[in-house]
Parts: C-alpha cells; sequence; structure tokens
C-alpha cells in the first residue's frame, strides 16, 4: 500500500502578483453602488477604497463604510497637500481619493475597489495604468434610469433632476473603459463583473511571481 501523502509535500502554487484596482462607473442610479456592494460581501480578498466627499450623508450610509463626509475646507486643504490620488466635483460635491491607502494595498498585493465617476476613473488610469481594470456600467433604458432614481428614495427632486440631466454627459464616456456592462439584469450584470475579476487576477504581466515560479518548475527534477 503507497503511503498516504504528506500535506507538506504540496507545492506551494500561490504565486505573488501586484493588487490591481477595479474601477467602477456609472451615471448615477444605473447599479455600480449595488454591483460594488456585491462584489465586497462576496470576495472578502476585495477591498473598498472609500473616498472622502462633501456631499450630505444618506439616510441609509455610514460615515467611513461608504464615504468619509468631511467639509470643503478639510477636502481642499487634502487636496492642496497632496494627500489625494484624484478628486472631482460631482453635481455641485467635491469628492476624492486618499492616496496614501491605496499605494500600500498596491505594494502589498491586495486588490481595492473604486465605486467613481468618469474623471476620477479618467485621472487614475493617467497615474496608475498598469494597475487599473475599468468598467462602466450603463442602464437598459433612461427611462428605467429614471424610475431607479425614484425608487431609491434617498434624493430630492431637485437632485434627482440634475442627476439624469448630467447622466448623458457621463454615459458619453463608456468609450474610455475596459470592459461595459448594460444592468439590464443584476445577477447577470454582476456575473459578468465577477469573471472580469478573476480573468484579470490570472493575466500574465499582472503576477511578478511567475518569472521565479516557472525558474523552479524548469529545474525540478521529477521523482520516479
Amino acid at each position: 500500500m503507497s503511503p498516504a501523502p504528506n500535506p507538506s509535500d504540496k507545492a506551494d502554487t500561490k504565486i505573488a502578483r501586484r493588487g490591481l484596482m477595479l474601477v467602477l462607473s456609472s451615471p448615477s442610479g444605473a447599479g455600480k453602488s449595488t454591483i460594488a456592494g456585491n462584489l465586497l460581501r462576496d470576495d472578502h480578498s476585495l477591498k473598498i477604497s472609500v473616498s472622502v466627499t462633501t456631499r450630505t450623508k444618506r439616510p441609509s450610509e455610514i460615515g467611513g463604510t461608504h464615504y468619509h463626509f468631511i467639509t470643503v475646507p478639510q477636502f481642499e486643504r487634502m487636496r492642496d497637500n497632496g494627500e489625494l490620488l484624484e478628486w472631482a466635483e460631482v453635481h455641485g460635491n467635491f469628492y476624492g481619493t486618499p492616496r496614501e491607502p491605496v499605494e500600500q494595498a498596491m505594494a502589498e498585493g491586495r486588490d481595492m475597489l473604486f465605486d467613481i465617476d468618469w474623471q476620477g476613473a479618467l485621472q487614475l488610469q493617467e497615474k496608475m495604468k498598469a494597475d487599473i481594470v475599468s468598467i462602466f456600467v450603463l442602464p437598459p433604458t433612461m427611462t428605467e434610469l429614471q424610475s431607479r432614481l425614484h425608487r431609491r428614495a434617498e434624493d430630492s427632486e431637485d437632485v434627482i433632476r440634475t442627476r439624469l440631466l448630467n447622466s448623458r454627459a457621463e454615459i458619453e464616456h463608456w468609450r474610455e473603459y475596459d470592459y461595459v456592462i448594460v444592468n439590464d439584469d443584476l445577477d447577470e450584470a454582476f456575473g459578468h463583473v465577477n469573471c472580469i475579476v478573476n480573468a484579470e487576477r490570472v493575466r500574465r504581466d499582472r503576477r511578478h511571481g511567475l518569472f521565479d515560479f516557472v525558474a523552479t518548475l524548469l529545474t525540478e527534477e521529477p521523482k520516479l
């Protein structure tokens, strides 16, 4: 009878790689935040990049989890001191990505999720192009987009009107993204995003540990 295999004999096939920056963008109401929430629930190796914003907190939001809610003077100090990797003004409010946690995550091989608009996505692509995987989420129709904003029931009619007016200009930037998904069915859209993330994690140029792994593989002598 052959001896039972020793777990310590199993080769360590965990190959070192640099973290990726998953950017999700869409016009407000198209579903990117719902998709982002589902990703974070199911994929514990993916962490959200918590943006700072001067926007008023919605009833369903938690400070420090959804956003860091700060004042305009606080935001301006962070921007002027170079503490933001990207920033943008959207619907009359400021949003930005703190620099330090992102740079630390990339160096440690951890993946980060960015729920940001096209302006922020463009700035990230200019600064860290090799690390970015960008996805733009489209609504199936403009009528459905309007319905979703009303069903959310977290914004005033004036805010909803502003978001709808701005959505057409936002959608014009779909060509600037690596992937584009139409969120007609949430489960299907989420499945597409999952497939993209899994494929991007095993890209050859992202896995610097392959050099050592292959070198070791080719010098290994089979046990006969």
